[in-house]
């Protein structure tokens, strides 16, 4: 029977090798039988494997994946399913995010792993794959989970574009814990979507609006959120306890979510103290006699610091149980109710359908139009500077250049010097 090539013996009939590894002497059976063809490729074997330990490409894993000898070397790879992968990455995002945008995250990832395939493996996933889904949700007819056929408009590239973003988290996460080979959604770059365009009401539209409203109450409510440009869940969270009616200002300091968590405004900046125009003062002085002597309300305030709370006592400026024909309402209007009573206006009115979110910019571009600095503008909206004021409202405002050119000989003409005439010759 032919020699033992170097490295390589019998081990109870059956064949092993042995070779240095990270500086130790290392022995793994190969199971096969002794024999002399056996040896060659066993001798084969080893000598590729001290070749790629020289040369830096050696995978213990994949070359012994059963070996008693992965626990000294390396981490041994865990092979998880796309929705096993979720679930980890979004128990771990937890602490990090808000409980609103946690549900999002959780909203839109059953969406697109179901189009992948949530019981595929992570590691198996192409590039190819995530392109598939994209594709698929920009046309709106895919197979979804276990065969169910969904057909209806395709989503928005705004959307698409944020699916993807939370993939992009995902994998990364993956691939840098070792779970996949690479990150497949890095190399994709972001839809290209056209600049949002703003869509005020007109003067006329939003008398026509707030006629429409079929209490008092809403009349209030769509009234203070133009002339204030606050999100629609800061409004819901609002307080009589958060306003001073003779400095004519607002303390915004709370948000109701999705969800129905009170928690800190959306942004830092957020956290601001808004200047009523007199509109303002007057319509929350009429609704003053409507709820301002109602009981407080006990609730959950929800801190920025993961797992802090706190309770607070509000007197809620809008309370939906002054109008409420039963017992079933709560002190305050819901973020999810809020939309159903700008549509039912919209549509009483008869005027062209926009977005419940257009209350705010109609703010804006009634500012602006007015002469306000877009810096006060921003500050009052609670962004943190006016960037997100001149990247919508750039072009808007460049279609205004007659109107500032008068506002300009309106107030600057006070400061120019006049300059004095040549007389003639």
């Amino acid at each position: 029977m032919a020699a033992y090539p170097k490295g390589v013996e019998n081990h109870g009939g059956f064949l092993r090798i042995s070779f240095q590894y990270q500086g130790v002497r290392v022995r793994e059976s190969l199971g096969i039988p002794d024999t002399a063809k056996n040896r060659k490729s066993a001798g084969e074997l080893r000598a590729n494997i001290v070749y790629e330990i020289k040369t830096g490409a050696f995978d213990y894993q994949k070359a012994f994946p059963e070996s008693a000898n992965l626990s000294r070397f390396c981490a041994i790879k865990e092979e998880l399913s796309v929705r096993e992968m979720a679930e980890r990455w979004l128990v771990i995002k937890e602490s990090e995010i808000s409980r609103n945008t946690l549900a999002s995250y959780k909203t839109r990832l059953t969406t697109t792993i179901g189009i992948i395939g949530a019981d595929r493996m992570i590691r198996a996933i192409r590039t190819e794959d995530i392109q598939r889904m994209r594709m698929e949700l920009l046309k709106g007819s895919y197979v979804y989970g276990r065969g169910k056929n969904m057909h209806g408009k395709g989503r928005s590239v705004a959307y698409v574009n944020t699916c993807m973003s939370d993939l992009h988290s995902l994998f990364r996460f993956a691939h840098e814990n070792g779970y996949t080979d690479r990150n497949v959604v890095s190399t994709l770059s972001p839809l290209k979507k056209d600049k949002p365009q703003p869509d005020p009401l007109t003067r006329d539209e939003f008398m026509r609006l707030i006629d429409a409203c079929h209490s008092r109450q809403l009349k209030n409510f769509w009234s203070l959120a133009v002339y204030s440009g606050m999100r629609h869940g800061e409004l819901c969270a609002l307080g009589w306890e958060d306003i001073d009616l003779i400095k004519g200002t607002i303390t915004v300091k709370r948000n109701l979510t999705n969800q129905d968590d009170f928690t800190p405004p959306k942004t830092a900046s957020g956290t601001r103290t808004i200047f009523l125009v007199d509109s303002a003062v007057r319509v929350l002085k009429d609704q003053l006699e409507l709820t301002r002597m109602r009981p407080p309300a006990s609730i959950i305030m929800l801190s920025r610091e993961y797992g802090k709370s706190s309770k607070e006592e509000i007197t809620f400026v809008f309370n939906p149980k002054i109008t409420a024909v039963n017992k079933a309402s709560d002190d305050y209007y819901t973020v999810a109710s809020i939309p159903q009573t700008w549509r039912s206006a919209i549509k009483r009115a008869g005027i062209t359908y926009r977005k419940p979110y257009q209350s705010r910019h109609t703010y804006a571009c009634w500012s602006l139009s007015a002469g306000a600095n877009p810096n006060f503008i921003a500050s009052q909206m609670g962004h943190a500077n006016a960037q997100m004021v001149y990247q919508v409202y750039g072009s808007w405002m460049k279609e205004n250049d007659e109107a500032q050119r008068s506002l300009l000989n309106e107030k600057l003409n006070e400061f120019v010097p006049s300059m004095p005439h040549t007389k003639a010759i």
